[in-house]
């Protein structure tokens, strides 16, 4: 509703970055304090936050502008303006789990541990970078005709104006609010490591693919007019995360046995 948080002097402070920031943050220091009661060396999740930080931008950036570089090609500079809007999650949850792996394994540290340790705060970051996207106007939902529909007015905003659409961002907020209390209580009772990171895996990828239903943005299609690229990604995710809660389970009992 607000893309400009405020300014100071000639510069712009846009809410976008700024909740991107606190979801970052929030994240992090939930792995840090989870670390702790973990056993593993939270120095270490702090130094493995850096890099996923990089790659999650680096990640989440270069996919959108993929599948929306018609908007780029004219002025590839806004490419670099990530604070205006334009972040893919997948891209980013992709690229950060191969950086996220690839540091796990150079460490010697327990892979499905730290896995479990990052899930919910990156479920929790998640959550409030999209009180960002609300803000900013980008990832907004297809015409509504409900009580519930919410107007932009906002000329700065990203999404369409004037018109009731579907408040899609607060929905996702609120499913991954939802998903990171989950997380919690999985993690209390879990019984292997990885059955954290992949029930987070399995929850959100199929309430992601759900919420796509009711997006207005451009969207990238894997089958054009029926599922958007994030619902492909999902498709594949979701048998991908049963799988391995079902083969972790299983080496956890036979290790146990």
């Amino acid at each position: 509703m607000h893309p400009v948080l405020f300014h100071i002097g000639n510069f712009t402070i846009y809410s976008y970055g700024v909740f991107v920031a606190l979801g970052f943050a929030a994240g992090i220091t939930w792995a840090y304090f989870d670390a702790r009661k973990q056993g593993i060396d939270p120095n270490k999740i702090l130094d493995l936050a850096f890099y996923l930080v990089l790659s999650a931008i680096l990640g989440s950036r270069l996919f959108y502008v993929l599948i929306e570089y018609r908007e780029y090609l004219n002025d590839p500079i806004r490419i670099l303006k990530i604070w205006e809007g334009g972040l893919v999650f997948y891209g980013g949850l992709i690229l950060a789990g191969i950086t996220g792996t690839w540091y796990v394994l150079h460490h010697h540290l327990p892979h499905w541990r730290v896995m479990d340790v990052f899930a919910p705060g990156i479920a929790l970051g998640h959550a409030i970078g999209r009180i960002g996207c609300f803000c900013a106007g980008c990832c907004y939902g297809k015409v509504c005709h409900c009580s519930f529909g919410l107007v932009f007015k906002d000329p700065k905003s990203l999404a369409r104006l004037g018109i009731p659409l579907y408040p899609t961002q607060l929905i996702s907020s609120a499913m991954l609010f939802v998903i990171f209390f989950i997380l919690i209580l999985i993690e209390r009772r879990k019984r292997f490591d990885g059955q954290v990171f992949w029930s987070y895996v399995l929850i959100y990828s199929t309430a992601r693919f759900g919420i796509e239903f009711l997006r207005g943005d451009p969207r990238g299609f894997t089958i054009p007019g029926l599922i958007s690229t994030s619902q492909g990604i999902s498709l594949i995710l979701i048998p991908l995360s049963i799988y391995f809660l079902i083969r972790l389970k299983r080496q956890n009992e036979r290790h146990r046995g």
